[in-house]
C-alpha cells in the first residue's frame, strides 16, 4: 500500500512540476568543482523542467580517458544543444576547450560554490566508492587511486586549483550578469532546486 502511495505522489509532483512545452526554451548551465553536487543537481533540475540532461564529462572522456579536441567536443556539445530545442541542462565547465559556446547559449547559470572542504569531503567519498565498487563512468573509464589522489594531475589537486580559479575569475566574468545564482551551499541548492 505504501509503494502505491508512494508512486501516486510521484506521479503527482511530475504533474505540478513539469514544464509547460509552450514556454521559451529553458537552457542551463550548471558549474562548479568536482565535489560540488553538480551531476545530482544537474540531473534533479533537467528532471523538474522536463529537459535532456547533458554532463560535458561524458562529452569530453573518451575510452582511455582519451579527451576530444577542442573542435571535436564543441561539435559534439553543439549536437547535444541542436537536438534539444526545447530546452536542456548541461553540467560543467570546460571553457578552455568550449569557451562561451555553452554560457552564451544559457538563459541561466547556476554556480554550485560550496566551501572547499565540503567539496573536498564529497570528491573522496565518491570517488573511494567508486574505486572501491570498480564503477564504470564515461566510454569504460574507471576512476583509480593513482588518477583520482597521485600527481599534480589528479582529481583532488585539479580540484583544489579549480576552486581558487573559479573564485578569482568567475566573479569579474559574471559580474551584473542577471542569469547567474551563485549557490554556496548544499541547503541553499537544495531550497533553490524546490523553487523549479
Amino acid at each position: 500500500m505504501l509503494e502505491v502511495l508512494g508512486d501516486v505522489l510521484q506521479l503527482v509532483d511530475r504533474f505540478v512540476h513539469a514544464r509547460d512545452p509552450t514556454l521559451d526554451p529553458v537552457r542551463v548551465n550548471v558549474k562548479g568543482i568536482s565535489g560540488s553536487g553538480k551531476t545530482t543537481f544537474g540531473r534533479q533540475l533537467a528532471e523538474r523542467l522536463g529537459v535532456p540532461y547533458v554532463e560535458l564529462d561524458a562529452l569530453h572522456h573518451g575510452p582511455n580517458w582519451t579527451e576530444a579536441s577542442g573542435e571535436e567536443f564543441r561539435a559534439l556539445v553543439r549536437e547535444h544543444m541542436a537536438g534539444s530545442p526545447d530546452g536542456w541542462v548541461i553540467d560543467g565547465n570546460y571553457e578552455g576547450k568550449l569557451g562561451d559556446l555553452v554560457i552564451d547559449a544559457a538563459d541561466q547559470i547556476v554556480w554550485l560554490d560550496p566551501p572547499l572542504y565540503f567539496a573536498l569531503r564529497r570528491m573522496c567519498r565518491r570517488t573511494v566508492s567508486r574505486i572501491r565498487n570498480d564503477v564504470e563512468l564515461w566510454s569504460g573509464n574507471r576512476e583509480n587511486w593513482r588518477n583520482a589522489f597521485i600527481g599534480w594531475d589528479s582529481l583532488l589537486v585539479w580540484t583544489v586549483r579549480a576552486f581558487f580559479r573559479h573564485r578569482r575569475r568567475w566573479p569579474r566574468k559574471f559580474a551584473g550578469d542577471p542569469r547567474l545564482v551563485r549557490l554556496r551551499s548544499a541547503e541553499e541548492a537544495r531550497r533553490w532546486l524546490d523553487r523549479q
